[in-house]
């Protein structure tokens, strides 16, 4: 069970909530700060100017943090947001999940039960939204759309549970303009993953309390659908245990990523088309893809890591990629060199042929970040404390 002890450190699971630590030290602007510099002239052409790097922290020890990659002369930096912000303290307690909306950047801090809005240009500080428990985002024109456990958390360590009675999650919708929450709808039970498709939210419903609640002790299987013009639920599509992330592929598909119930249920990848379940993806014919983390790339690309044994890291894991559009499995030539049994990627990202690998390591101590081109490792550098999600501008 070494997988799931250090999910529960690292912070997937909310406990206490952190924010603010000013120190009263002087900001200095992004602009004259320095870090580790690494080699982005194979990045020619990338199309972003900087990556963020979220990284999560430790539950209960504030020490969230953003790094960025800054491409105008590859200094790779860490914890930009507490230099640049030296008055709002730390980013808060466990980093859930990014996204850039324009020229902002939208930071969800789960334990904090904050929606931190910074500058994409220079990371100041433009605002510090309140939302309970909050998870993952997305945006569309207007809004920005928060998944939300709505006060609830559980310390799995001593089974301790808050609001008891009434666990149903929450989607808070936020206006980009004018910073404030305009309403919000209740969803599944600890609702997590979020996308959007063709005017509907679709929300990726976990059930990571649920399932240690009487009478039925289970997973949610639910995607909830929601009408962004009403703001209003529209249907439930069932799919499998334990959700986790949403994608809106190409091909006006959804892939849903689950972790399964930790016994007879395995992780997977389940594909949603015309709002109903075709069925979960199969490597090789018959073979189901196991995910523990996932990204798509701009060209449609499903890239995955997965085993059939989520409580533990240490067993083999195996790289899965997806073509959304055509179903079939990408080429995989350019796969990494990657040792599973020295480390397990925490988070990925892959952009134009550029793979960046987060590793969190013993999940206390800063964890690396690595680029891979064309399956060779070009470097690595520290990062934060749980590196794991990231955002390009």
């Amino acid at each position: 069970m070494k997988k799931a002890f250090l999910l529960l450190l690292c912070g997937t699971l909310a406990f206490c909530a952190c924010r603010k630590d000013p120190t009263g030290t002087p900001e200095i602007p992004e602009s004259e700060l320095t870090g580790t510099t690494v080699d982005v002239s194979i990045l020619d052409g990338a199309r972003f100017r900087k990556l963020l790097v979220l990284n999560e922290g430790q539950k209960g020890a504030n020490n969230a943090s953003l790094d960025i990659l800054r491409l105008s002369d590859g200094q790779y930096i860490t914890g930009v947001f507490k230099k640049v912000n030296p008055q709002a303290g730390a980013l808060g307690d466990v980093g859930n999940d990014i996204v850039v909306a324009g020229d902002e950047v939208w930071i969800v801090v789960n334990n904090s039960g904050i929606v931190e809005v910074i500058s994409a240009e220079d990371e100041k500080e433009i605002a510090a939204i309140k939302v309970p428990t909050p998870r993952q985002i997305a945006c569309d024109d207007r809004y920005a759309y928060v998944t939300s456990w709505a006060g609830a958390y559980a310390n799995y360590e001593n089974y301790v549970l808050s609001d008891y009675k009434n666990i149903k999650g929450q989607v808070y919708r936020i206006n980009l303009k004018t910073k404030k929450v305009e309403g919000s709808v209740e969803v599944g039970y600890q609702p997590e993953g979020i996308a959007l498709q063709d005017g509907s939210l679709y929300v990726a419903n976990s059930g990571g309390i649920s399932s240690q609640v009487p009478p039925d002790y289970a997973y949610d299987n639910r995607l909830t659908v929601i009408d962004t013009k009403t703001f209003t639920e529209t249907g439930v599509i069932e799919v499998a245990p334990n959700l986790k992330d949403v994608f809106a592929s190409p091909d006006r598909s959804l892939f849903v990523t689950t972790l399964g119930n930790y016994s007879d249920v395995h992780s997977g990848m389940y594909r949603v088309k015309n709002n109903l379940l075709t069925g979960r993806v199969e490597e090789g014919g018959d073979i189901g893809c196991n995910v523990s983390a996932a990204t798509m790339d701009s060209d449609g690309i499903f890239w995955a890591i997965g085993n059939d044994t989520e409580f533990d890291w240490g067993a083999a894991h195996a790289w899965y990629l997806w073509n959304f559009n055509s179903l079939t499995s990408a080429a995989v030539s350019y796969l990494p060199d990657y040792k599973f049994s020295e480390a397990v990627p925490y988070g990925i990202f892959e952009d134009g042929g550029a793979l960046f690998v987060a590793d969190a390591g013993d999940y206390f101590n800063p964890g690396t970040l690595s680029l891979y081109v064309s399956g060779k490792k070009i470097w690595t550098v520290s990062a934060g404390v749980c590196p794991g999600h990231f955002a390009i501008w």
